[in-house]
């Protein structure tokens, strides 16, 4: 499938097509926007819209509207090829931050390379009780510098609610943490997402991220999903493209705050 093609069908089926994400998620669709709303926990924002230089200050002040409304922070995932050409420079005049771009990449599983094995003395554990959600968190911690409690409490709920959409997984060395990252499955697609891959600086460059991305996409290929989507740092972006993932086009997140 060319890149193209493949860029549309991502837009479709998780976008536009946008399925709630965990418990007391709730999807709003309008002819002009695809939004989530959830709890405070949880993600609230624009996933997918429709805009023209016409109506668009209109539509993102309705969206505002809607998530103060509700006492939320929102996020307008702004994706390179959305309309209008200046969408962002609109958010910013309407309130939003954006946050650092990244790239959005795709990956087909059955053409990736997959045989990657986490560096010796490491082992790669999955997370199935609060303990294990505990250390995730402990990890996005230190290596992002942000508060890991929202993190904590989504995983959580996700994981008891037994919809088997997110699984999480521990790297672990000497069985101390050291790196963490998550798959979400779409379900109703043929796509899954790869979130929250960090590692700790002093194992970076050991191979421990690669074998995290090989170790993901083997599950995702297990619960029958073709393809794998990352919203790729500068960082991560090598690898990706060694592994066989294409940059399709850029992805900003721009958040709100009521």
């Amino acid at each position: 499938m060319d890149h193209a093609a493949l860029l549309a069908l991502f837009d479709a089926e998780v976008r536009r097509g946008a399925r709630p994400d965990g418990p007391g998620a709730r999807i709003e669709r309008t002819a002009a926007v695809v939004r989530q709303t959830a709890p405070e926990h949880g993600w609230n924002g624009v996933l997918w819209s429709a805009l023209t230089e016409r109506d668009a200050d209109a539509v993102i002040a309705e969206q505002i509207s809607r998530f103060t409304g509700l006492g939320r922070a929102c996020e307008w995932k702004l994706y390179g090829h959305d309309r209008p050409a200046d969408l962002g420079r609109r958010l910013v005049a309407a309130g939003f931050t954006p946050g650092p771009d990244e790239t959005l990449m795709i990956g087909e599983i059955a053409a990736l390379c997959l045989d990657a094995a986490p560096p010796e003395g490491v082992d790669l554990v999955p997370v199935t009780d609060p303990a294990g959600v505990a250390l995730v968190a402990a990890v996005h911690e230190r290596v992002f510098g942000t508060d890991g409690s929202r993190l904590r409490r989504d995983l959580l709920a996700r994981l008891a609610d037994g919809s088997g959409t997110v699984s999480a997984v521990l790297a672990l060395a000497g069985g101390e943490p050291v790196s963490a990252a998550r798959l979400e499955l779409v379900p109703g697609t043929g796509f899954a997402g790869l979130w929250g891959g960090g590692t700790l600086p002093s194992w970076r460059g050991r191979g421990v991220y690669r074998a995290l991305v090989a170790h993901r996409a083997r599950t995702a290929a297990e619960h029958g999903c073709r393809y794998l989507q990352v919203d790729a740092s500068a960082e991560s972006r090598p690898v990706l493209e060694r592994l066989g993932f294409a940059a399709l086009t850029t992805t900003t997140p721009c958040v709100h705050l009521p």
